[in-house]
Parts: C-alpha cells; structure tokens; sequence
C-alpha cells in the first residue's frame, strides 16, 4: 500500500488495494462518505449525497472483484456535477427551477461509469446551470475554496474541484463550456481535462450552450484524470453530435514508459502564445507559468513562439454564442411540466412569468435577456452571426499554430481565486477571466490544467495545455511527465 492516508491515494493505488483485499469498496466508500459528513459543511461542494445508494453501489462492486470481474474503475468512489442527469436522484443543476426534479434516466457517462463498476457518493455544487465562473450563483450557495476559507472555488464545476481538491472524493465528472474544468481545477490546485467536442456524449446533460458543452474529468493527477476519461468516452446514438470512433486507453497510454527516460518528452514541440504573457496577466502566474515551461524544456520538449492573433477576440465571441444558445435551451423550463412552479397566479403567461423570475437567479436571467436580444430580428447580423465568423477565425488561428507545434500551453486564468462577493458587482470582468480557457471551446479543441505552483498568498495556479483534436492522450502523457517531477499535485488543502 502506501505510507500516506487512503484516502489521499491516487486512483490506481486504490485500484490496487481493492485488488488485494486490504480495503473492501463498502469500507473504502464509507471512508469518503464519512470524510464529506466531517468536512463539505465548510466547503458546500455537495448538492446531494445519498449514503445508501453509494453502499449498495459499493456491496455490487465488491462482488464483481470477488468474481475477477472488476475494471479499472470498479469500486472507486466519486461524484457527478449536478448537471448530469441520475435516474431516481435529485437533478438540479444548482437552481431553484430545478430543485424538485427527479430524473427518470441517466445520462450517457452516467451510464457509462456505473458500467465500470464506479461507485458514485453524490452530486456536486455548480454555478447556476453551469453560468458563472466563481460557483456563487448556485441556489444552494457558494462553494468555498478548500485552499483558503473565503475565496472561490471557480466555476462552474466548482462542486467537484473542490471536493476532489479537498480529498472527499478521488475523482468526480464536470463539464466545460468555456472553461469550467479547467479554470476551478487551477483555483483548487487539482488536474482537470476538457476533450474533444463530440469525444464525451452529451445525452441526459442539462445543456448550457450546446456547440459549446462537453463532459469532462477531474483528477488530483493528469493519471487519475486518464483513468476517469477513458470510461467516460464512447459514441452514443442518442447524441448528434456524438463522435464515432474507437475509445482509448488513456491510462495505459499515459503508464507507458517513456522511449527515452532522460529525455520523456523529446520530440515534443510545445507553442507558446507570447500574447498570453502580455497586458492582463497575474505577474506572480506569469513566473510560475513560465518556470513550469522550463520544467517541460528540462523533459527534452521545444519550446516555440506561436501567434494567435484572433484570441483576444474569444471572450466577446463567446459571450454572444453562449448566451444565445443558453436563451434557447432554458426556454423548456416554464413551469409546465416539471420544475418550479409559481404558487400564485392570474393566467398561463403570468405563470410563465413568475416561475422563472423565482426559478432562476440572477445571472442565468442576465443570460437570458442577452441571448434573447442578440437572437432578436434586427440583431442577429450584428452580433450573433459576427460572432460565429469570429469563431471560425479563432479555428482557423488554432489550425496554423498546429502545423507548428504539438501542444500549446499557456495560464489557466489571468488570476488565482478571488475573494467571495469580489466581482459580484462586476460580472464582466469575472467574464474576462475566460481569455485564456474559452477559445479552446470555441475551437472545439481538447484542454488540461494541471498545478504548477502557488502564490504568495498560498492559493494555487494552473498551466493550460491545448491539444489538436484527439490529442488527448498526448496532454495527459505530457502532464503525466511533469507531474513524475514535481510534486504540486500531491500537495492538499488544509481540510483534515
């Protein structure tokens, strides 16, 4: 086994005590549960836990390893973002429209995990129907960063970053439409990966902005992150946009040995945005950042000088189109049929009325009208259809950069984790923490985060690395590499 606690295991330590009979699942999924009953008062990064279901989870996973029938996954514990949608569990997506609602399916990697024999303890907190950046727009309150009491966790996966930052579960699912994987994963101090749109289905996930949604993984480290990924992934009829093409083994990829050990990442060719180091930029992330750069110099890669010249047109690109598409996906929540309700009222449209103004917060209402209005006749040119143009030059700027490099790394966020409350008077500027994560959704490209260092304040900071389309094992395999000569991901929160 190991010297350290269990529960701070990474997953294929756990895998292996499984294996050998030193935990049973039942124990090991008592020993989180326990963990969140002991610590997620302080934190809030569970909407749901269901302490019986997760047992009877486990007892079957036990079984399955009593029989030699268990996979990768089979018996380990995690948590869902609460915008997957769970048969027979609550399925909020962090709003009070949604508060009462029950699933009656799951969704696609739902399906997938309990598949693989997984055990899930619960769902996790989230910024209101994944809009925000921060996870303080949730109905049920903001998630609090495990690193420092009083700051954010990031959002909108703020509930699963943290809970895995925080060691109350060892790996847990999000999604990421402009960087809500990645961004809290650099707040939290953890590994996030965002994979190739259309890699993860998307069937049964409360959808924010559809073209720009996917699934994706939350780790201590690029390895767990392998692990979870690999059974998340596969083509799903029920999902148009759902990729058909072979699943990977990211983990055994990731746990190859490396053809040269002096050198693991010679040949590797890694771009480097100098736009991203410019105006804007944290001068304590932008060292730290580029100290980790010189960490993947020393592993054989080559750094390159790359131009991006349309990314700083990203965020207002992304905005439009998010916010369009987030007006037309919520137009089904009015009351009717399930969701909230108005106690009170006149007729049909005063029904309509009232159950949204108090089913939805404040910021998904931002959204709402914003979408609505660049949706609008008059408008749509302007903004909405400017917007997708811009898009596809942003593509085109990733498409170039590619012929040159392998990957493309760069800062998370322009800042670690703000203070609580401290741009809820200033929604733009949260907005602008998306320039360096939101151009790889637009693009549909595969993104990580991985620690690379701390601040002064002792808050953590993230490195982006961006991949070509499914290039997902390339990211991991270089994070992995990083991550077997420095030890910022095995560093853990002050919790327990």
């Amino acid at each position: 086994m190991t010297s350290a606690p269990i529960f701070d295991a990474s997953v294929s330590v756990l895998r292996r005590a499984l294996d050998e009979k030193e935990i049973s699942s039942v124990e090991l999924a008592s020993l989180f549960l326990d963990r969140i009953e002991a610590f997620d008062s302080g934190l809030n990064a569970f909407i749901t836990v269901d302490r019986d279901r997760a047992l009877a989870e486990a007892r079957s996973a036990d079984a399955r390893i009593a029989r030699n029938e268990a996979g990768p996954l089979t018996g380990i514990p995690l948590a869902h973002k609460d915008v997957f949608c769970t048969e027979g569990i609550l399925t909020t997506c962090a709003s009070r429209m949604l508060s009462n609602f029950v699933s009656p399916y799951d969704a696609h990697v739902v399906s997938l995990l309990k598949q693989a024999g997984a055990v899930s303890l619960g769902k996790t907190n989230l910024d209101e129907f994944a809009m925000g950046s921060s996870c303080e727009t949730s109905y049920y309150g903001p998630v609090i960063n495990p690193w420092k009491p009083g700051t954010v966790a990031g959002g909108s996966s703020g509930g699963s970053a943290a809970a895995v930052a925080a060691r109350l579960v060892p790996i847990a699912t999000g999604t990421d439409t402009g960087g809500s994987v990645r961004q809290p994963a650099a707040f939290c101090g953890i590994t996030g990966i965002k994979p190739t749109y259309g890699l993860v289905s998307r069937y049964g996930t409360i959808a924010c902005a559809s073209s720009l949604d996917q699934g994706g993984a939350f780790g201590a480290s690029a390895e767990d992150c392998a692990l979870l990924l690999s059974s998340m992934t596969g083509f799903d009829t029920r999902d148009s946009t759902s990729l058909d093409r072979p699943v990977e083994d990211y983990a055994a990829i990731v746990g190859a040995s490396a053809p040269d050990a002096a050198r693991p990442l010679g040949g590797l060719t890694i771009g480097v945005p100098r736009d991203f180091f410019s105006t804007g930029l944290n001068d304590e992330i932008r060292t730290t950042v580029e100290n980790a750069l010189a960490q993947y110099r020393a592993l054989g890669a080559t750094l390159r000088d790359i131009d991006l010249p349309n990314v700083r047109l990203a965020v207002p690109a992304y905005y439009v189109i998010a916010m369009a598409e987030a007006s037309s996906n919520l137009t089904r929540f009015d009351g009717v049929r399930y969701g909230h309700r108005a106690a009170e009222y006149t007729d049909l449209v005063d029904m309509y009325c009232k159950s949204r103004s108090e089913g939805f917060g404040a910021e998904v209402q931002r959204r709402i009208l914003t979408g609505t209005f660049v949706l609008s006749h008059g408008y749509y040119d302007a903004y909405y259809l400017q917007a997708q143009k811009l898009r596809r030059l942003i593509t085109s700027d990733f498409e170039r950069a590619f012929a040159e490099c392998d990957l493309i790394a760069s800062p998370t966020s322009p800042a670690t984790a703000w203070a609580l409350g401290a741009m809820s008077d200033d929604p733009v500027q949260m907005y602008l923490g998306d320039i360096y994560t939101s151009p790889v959704n637009l693009a549909g490209l595969p993104g990580l985060s991985h620690p690379c260092g701390f601040n002064a304040a002792g808050l953590p900071i993230g490195l982006q690395l961006i991949g070509n389309y499914f290039s997902e094992a390339r990211l991991l395999t270089a994070a992995h590499r990083f991550q077997q000569i420095t030890d910022w991901h095995l560093r853990r929160p002050p919790v327990a």
